[in-house]
């Protein structure tokens, strides 16, 4: 049996206590920052240790994680380049002619919802999808109950759930067990379409008798439309409020050529990727961070060439302008996320060493892999009920409201327990992030970005995650067995 200290049952102690606090539906912030003090006073014998360990854990952190920052950061200015000439507009508004009826809309919208939160993440995306898709497909007969559900299912769901693209989710799991990120991701790209997948076909089948015929959608659709038109220039919402700028002929010109670029460049990258995980010849691998590296590469690029064709003369300050506005974004996502990293890195070897400023010659404690061991008499060896706990355990890390924040624990239970069931940690990992961003990512409560998606659709965050609840929780369930047998 291991070793048990006093620094280990700390940290046993607080990690339930973040669990707690999770069900609680709070910040968990509080508790890992002083969970961290503890365990580097206790470990040391000295208070001033502590004190260390607060700092060095959230400086390993923001170190390994800032990758991450880099990438919302430039997608997200990218983005914003585009809205000053237009061209995230005209990206969309061509699709609004494919959704002949209230069927077809529902797939548009799952499709182009899924393509663009793929790229750009859920929460910017939402406003363009919901300002100019929303109203076309209620328009074609969809309820605006369908429309959110395909939306939130596609885009907060099944695309933040892989972030096969920029990567970040499968970062947070991978860094938190110790692993490789392309092995993450790889399987939870597979996961997440299964999700999807069956909680898609669900929704549907939940809404296709209340789908009606485009020439009989007159005043109560007219009604919706116009509500969620009030909605979406309303101050809480002023991504889609409605803003009249008169661009040079020059502009609109570029703006068009620009409409095109972007997505075929990003169609591009996801080639070159695929391509390179199949082993085509001449295509090096996008192994780690280096998916996200081309990805950003290829963002900046376009980036600078969007605020240049603007205008020559801001072009500098610009895209200051919208870089500064990607940081904005991305510490307000991701800044909680650093402390909780910190917290549960101090639990695994390969950075409580750093955390806890130990020399050379001092083995680095690996905390929560000693606990897990101490106790692998009591785990049952079924890698089923494993699966199933982490992604209880996932969905329960959601709860506070974001997806990402329960990462790094389920990242780190992955790692720990992969050896005690005979499994793949890779695997177990995929499976806790999926619990964990389709909970808090926003389709099953109603606190977290959902609320944005219910707004644009001008339905209820609370009816709208009820009736997401069923199809998400079938296809959780589904995804996860197929994992155990498939991996």
């Amino acid at each position: 049996m291991r070793m048990i200290t006093s620094s280990h049952v700390v940290y046993a102690l607080v990690t339930l206590s973040v669990i707690v606090v999770m069900l609680l539906k709070r910040g968990v912030v509080i508790p890992t920052l002083i969970g961290t003090f503890l365990i580097g006073w206790i470990y040391k014998g000295d208070v001033i240790s502590g004190f260390k360990a607060v700092y060095n854990a959230n400086l390993t952190a923001a170190k390994e994680l800032f990758t991450i920052f880099l990438i919302i950061t430039f997608m997200v200015a990218l983005l914003a380049s585009l809205r000053d000439i237009g061209a995230d507009k005209r990206m969309i508004t061509p699709i609004q002619k494919l959704m002949v009826n209230g069927h077809i809309a529902y797939i548009v919208l799952a499709v182009v919802t899924y393509v663009i939160s793929l790229f750009f993440w859920p929460t910017p995306a939402v406003p363009l999808i919901g300002a100019l898709l929303i109203p076309a497909a209620i328009r074609a007969g969809l309820p605006a109950m369908g429309a959110g559900m395909a939306i939130a299912i596609a885009g907060q769901g099944m695309a933040l759930s892989s972030d096969y693209v920029m990567q970040v989710a499968p970062m947070l799991s991978a860094k938190g067990a110790g692993i490789d990120t392309a092995s993450v991701a790889d399987k939870a790209m597979i996961l997440s379409l299964i999700t999807g997948g069956v909680a898609l076909t669900g929704a549907y089948l939940m809404n296709r008798k209340a789908i009606r015929k485009p020439e009989s959608t007159s005043a109560e659709t007219s009604n919706q439309v116009q509500a969620i038109r009030v909605v979406q220039t309303a101050s809480e919402f002023p991504e889609a409020a409605a803003t009249v700028e008169t661009l040079s002929p020059a502009v609109i010109r570029w703006s068009k050529v620009f409409a095109v670029l972007v997505p075929l460049s990003m169609l591009a990258v996801m080639v070159v990727m695929i391509l390179s995980k199949l082993g085509h010849k001449g295509m090096s691998g996008f192994e780690g961070g280096d998916g996200a590296a081309f990805i950003g590469g290829v963002a900046v690029i376009l980036l600078i060439l969007s605020c240049t064709l603007f205008s020559k003369v801001q072009a500098l300050d610009k895209i200051s302008d919208h870089l500064t506005e990607g940081f904005v974004f991305a510490f307000k996502a991701m800044g909680p996320v650093i402390p909780i990293a910190g917290f549960f890195f101090l639990g695994n070897a390969d950075f409580s060493k750093s955390i806890l400023s130990l020399g050379e010659g001092d083995k680095a404690p690996a905390i929560l892999y000693d606990l897990v061991m101490s106790v692998q008499h009591l785990i049952p060896s079924s890698g089923i009920l494993t699966s199933f706990g982490l992604l209880v355990m996932g969905i329960i890390a959601g709860l506070e409201g974001s997806g990402f924040s329960g990462l790094p624990l389920t990242g780190s239970l992955s790692g720990a327990l992969a050896p005690a069931v005979g499994m793949d940690p890779s695997t177990l990992a995929a499976i806790g992030q999926m619990g964990s961003v389709w909970s808090g990512g926003g389709t099953l409560i109603a606190w977290s970005s959902l609320v944005a998606v219910a707004g644009f659709a001008g339905v209820s965050a609370i009816d709208l995650a009820r009736k997401n609840f069923l199809p998400v929780i079938i296809g959780l369930s589904v995804s996860t067995i197929l994992a155990v047998l498939i991996w």
